[in-house]
């Protein structure tokens, strides 16, 4: 998705830009741009379609300075992805922005602006923006009062940064629904959608809040809030590093990688839902045609995103949408009957899965409707080969057992989910209701990981055993398989999966006192079964290791429990494998494995 960098310093500011814009790669964008106030007091834009690296041609060809400009990495929503559509978007010589969000709006307001003799280049709501702005401008209102009276008229989501030409002194910045930070420096101060894009230059942020409004000048930063009246933001000290390649205070990235999930969880839902509603359009330019058209689904995964994609069908199902889910190896040498107007999805956490890309390059010729990734590398050929791209903002994974970018691809999912069942009848209060779920979401993963010094206790039980059984019903089958694999994976114990149902029909001949059992036990329609499934592993002298609601009441003997808070029943698979992830790792270090690098695998599969 879109990102925004923005500098005023005593110095040229481009090359600061472009390493900014680079760090927000991983985002995911089709476009990049960048506007600079030269000496002579002209704002010079510069943009290109396709990745940083074109833009940067562009500027080593043609010579770019100034101490004060704006950039832009832009994923289309409105409009295709041309230079025309690129930010930053100009209003003659008077004003240029960059934006972040979507402007419900804009039609609206282009026909009044329209009307007063502005001119559109682009097909973006971006665009509405600048002429508003400049319609605004004249008298004696300074740059601040006139982006105040601008934002009075907008709905929607936005971050918004704005340069006039004939002030040298100061950029303008805006937030509604899309985050924005103000870097402070000795040398100036930066602005940027996310902390990852400054941490070059700076380790100490204000981060906007709702509403605000920041005059950000070379010599220091003036927030004012919603109300118009100035306020002190804290100064944060980033405990980030500059470099991706760093642990921090965690041992292993797995465990750092782990503790980031109610961020990135975040960062995934940022800018797609905003008071109660799922933002659709910033699913991209294509996505909303090809959601309308859609009247079935394949998805096809490996590895941990195929468990993302069994999770997913539960849900596309119980809304009334036809779904298979294959692995993505067998999809590819059998013959596939394709029903009509199906919607081909891929899932992977690099977008270089070999039988995945394979798949995806196969079903061009099978007669579907369209293909659609789940992704978290923007450049990766899966998101170039697909026609629409829903990018998971899990950030740099380094350990090879996924975790936060399996939790963020169940969270694109949700939304996935959402779009698909507002085509299905869902009414305005389900969505608010459903779009709040997930807004807290972040919040209880991050009162599960409270939970990892009790997980590591309970992970002495299975220290010195060889082989584990992980059982579900419902989401909570594909969970199970995840669980699994985790445990497999970085511990080396052998580790199955089943549902919870299918305990008579063979799993339940391995079950002794040597064989645990773990479960994860939500407050849901099949509790009652699971238990009784339960006690016929108590039966064989298995001992179980629980995950439960607090609400579940558990009339069993001889078994360990972690009771989880506050869970809603749509995204409790998401929030329970967060324990399942931390048990796999404590296990892992008991054990002395190497959590990070497991023997013999490799954290993206780009071979056969």
């Amino acid at each position: 998705m879109c990102g925004i960098v923005g500098a005023i310093a005593q110095e040229d500011v481009t090359a600061v830009l472009l390493e900014g814009l680079k760090r927000l790669e991983y985002r995911g964008y089709d476009s990049a741009g960048i506007a600079i106030r030269t000496a002579d007091g002209r704002l010079q834009r510069v943009r290109s379609v396709g990745k940083v690296a074109a833009l940067q041609g562009l500027l080593d060809r043609n010579t770019v300075k100034g101490n004060l400009g704006i950039a832009h990495t832009r994923w289309a929503t409105h409009g295709m992805p041309a230079e025309r559509n690129a930010h930053p978007h100009m209003s003659g010589e008077q004003v240029a922005i960059v934006h972040n969000g979507i402007i419900e709006n804009h039609s609206e307001l282009r026909k009044q602006l329209e009307a007063q003799g502005y001119t559109f280049t682009s097909e973006t709501d971006t665009e509405v923006i600048a002429h508003l702005l400049a319609s605004l401008m004249g008298g004696s209102q300074d740059l601040v009062q006139i982006v105040r009276a601008a934002i009075k008229k907008l709905v929607g989501a936005y971050a918004l940064a704005v340069a006039n030409p004939e002030d040298s002194e100061r950029l303008v910045v805006a937030r509604a629904g899309s985050p924005l930070v103000v870097g402070v420096a000795e040398d100036g101060n930066y602005i940027a959608s996310d902390v990852f894009a400054l941490l070059p230059v700076t380790q100490r942020f204000i981060f906007l809040e709702e509403g605000d409004i920041a005059e950000v000048r070379r010599d220091g930063v003036t927030v004012f809030d919603r109300d118009g009246n100035v306020v002190e933001r804290p100064v944060r000290k980033s405990h980030l590093a500059a470099s991706t390649a760093d642990k921090g205070p965690y041992p292993h990235y797995m465990l750092k990688e782990i503790h980031e999930q109610p961020a990135v969880i975040a960062e995934t839902l940022e800018g797609r839902i905003y008071k109660g509603r799922l933002l659709e359009e910033s699913f991209g330019h294509e996505a909303k045609l090809l959601l309308d058209r859609t009247e079935a689904v394949h998805i096809i995964a490996c590895g941990t995103s195929y468990h993302a994609g069994l999770v997913a069908k539960y849900w596309l199902e119980e809304i009334g949408l036809q779904c298979s889910v294959e692995v993505a190896s067998e999809y590819r040498y059998r013959r596939v009957v394709v029903p009509k107007s199906t919607l081909f999805i891929t899932i992977s956490q690099s977008g270089e899965t070999a039988d995945t890309l394979a798949a995806l390059r196969g079903a061009k010729e099978a007669g579907y409707l369209g293909s659609l990734c789940i992704c978290n590398v923007p450049e990766s050929s899966l998101v170039r080969e697909s026609d629409v791209a829903l990018m998971t903002r899990a950030g740099p994974e380094i350990g090879v057992a996924s975790t936060k970018a399996f939790t963020t691809q169940l969270v694109a999912f949700r939304l996935l989910t959402l779009a698909f069942a507002r085509r299905r009848g869902m009414t305005q209060e389900r969505e608010k209701e459903l779009v709040d779920e997930l807004h807290a979401l972040p919040r209880q993963v991050e009162v599960v990981l409270k939970l990892s010094d009790a997980i590591r206790e309970m992970a002495n039980g299975f220290a010195k055993k060889e082989h584990a059984l992980f059982l579900g019903r419902g989401t909570f089958y594909p969970i199970a398989l995840e669980g699994a694999l985790k445990l497999k994976e970085i511990s080396y114990i052998h580790a199955e999966a089943y549902p919870a149902g299918e305990l008579k029909h063979g799993p339940l001949a391995l079950v002794d006192a040597d064989m645990p059992v773990v479960c994860a036990l939500p407050d849901d329609a099949l509790l009652e079964k699971v238990l009784s499934n339960l006690q016929e592993v108590r039966a064989r002298g298995g001992e179980l290791f629980l995950f439960s609601d607090r609400a579940v009441s558990i009339d069993l003997d001889h078994y360990q429990n972690l009771t989880l808070d506050d869970i809603f029943p749509t995204t409790a698979p998401i929030v329970y494998s967060i324990p399942l992830q931390l048990l796999s790792y404590h296990v892992a270090v008991l054990k002395g494995t190497d959590v990070d690098q497991p023997r013999n695998l490799a954290k993206s599969v780009t071979v056969e």
